[in-house]
């Protein structure tokens, strides 16, 4: 028996795999081991270092950094989504005066920095640090943004094109209703992946000191001096992590709402009555 990828391993495939496995394991517990310990041996585990978290202003500021942080990823989103749409549309379009430009300027955009671009907007403009932090966000993710979806249509077959040009569409019409709702489902891996690069890329706002989350743990550290560096950093990293999670999460609901509807649901088949046999 075998697969479509491979053979079916044997029985010293699989006992070189299980030997593989536990050894692997092993040094995967050994160093998590040796971090633990080093990190006890510098008294990181000490409960005064710890018991900043229980005073309320400094969940305060890391609610302020929260806040800050969402806020920033949520309005860039919002923006850059839809108008990665439309460059996407834009570059893909049968026009090579509109085609070429817009191929220049995404590449441009994405050759670009974040942290460049924030500085940009900020001094040349002279916004605010929440506004230049959205606008590099924006400028750079809606430029991806872009790419990703027009990777996604020219993954389609050329017939859905054709069908729609066929039964009467215009080009437009046909983007619009056939290939870019299947572009956006089959690329929603990518999709989700880029969000939670937006998200991270926040913390690229303390550099134009904007109170994002990083901003406010730096805040912290240099207050409560390096000996609690790592608890803070810690619950930093946590809470990223846990941001992103509840991303992903949302965009695989989406995600599998949006297919279920697309199918039109799944249709229930009510069983036939069983008739009783005439003798």
């Amino acid at each position: 028996m075998s697969s479509v990828l491979y053979d079916v391993p044997g029985p010293k495939a699989r006992r070189v795999s299980l030997i593989g496995s536990v050894v692997g394991s092993l040094l995967i517990l050994g160093l998590l081991a040796w971090i633990i310990m080093t990190l006890a041996q510098q008294g990181i585990f000490e409960g005064r270092r710890w018991a900043i978290f229980t005073r309320a202003d400094v969940w305060s500021l890391l609610g302020n950094g929260i806040g800050a942080t969402l806020s920033a990823a949520a309005l860039a989103a919002v923006i850059a989504f839809p108008l990665g749409l439309m460059l996407c549309l834009l570059r893909i379009s049968d026009l090579a005066v509109i085609r070429i430009p817009i191929r220049v300027v995404l590449e441009f955009l994405r050759g670009m920095p974040v942290v460049l671009m924030m500085f940009f907007v900020l001094l040349v403009f002279g916004t605010n640090a929440f506004i230049a932090v959205v606008a590099g966000l924006v400028l750079y993710n809606a430029a991806v943004f872009s790419e990703i979806i027009r990777a996604g249509i020219q993954s389609l077959p050329k017939g859905q094109r054709e069908a729609g040009l066929t039964v009467g569409l215009t080009s437009f019409q046909s983007r619009m209703i056939i290939e870019l709702p299947q572009a956006v489902r089959r690329m929603m891996p990518s999709l989700v992946a880029q969000l939670v690069v937006l998200l991270k890329d926040t913390s690229l706002g303390y550099i134009v000191a904007y109170g994002e989350l990083l901003r406010a743990v730096q805040v912290m550290a240099d207050f409560l001096g390096p000996a609690f560096l790592f608890p803070i950093f810690f619950v930093a990293a946590a809470i990223y992590i846990a941001i992103n999670i509840c991303v992903s999460r949302i965009a695989v609901w989406i995600e599998r709402r949006g297919t279920k509807k697309a199918a039109g649901g799944v249709a229930k088949a009510e069983p036939e009555p069983i008739e009783a046999a005439v003798p």
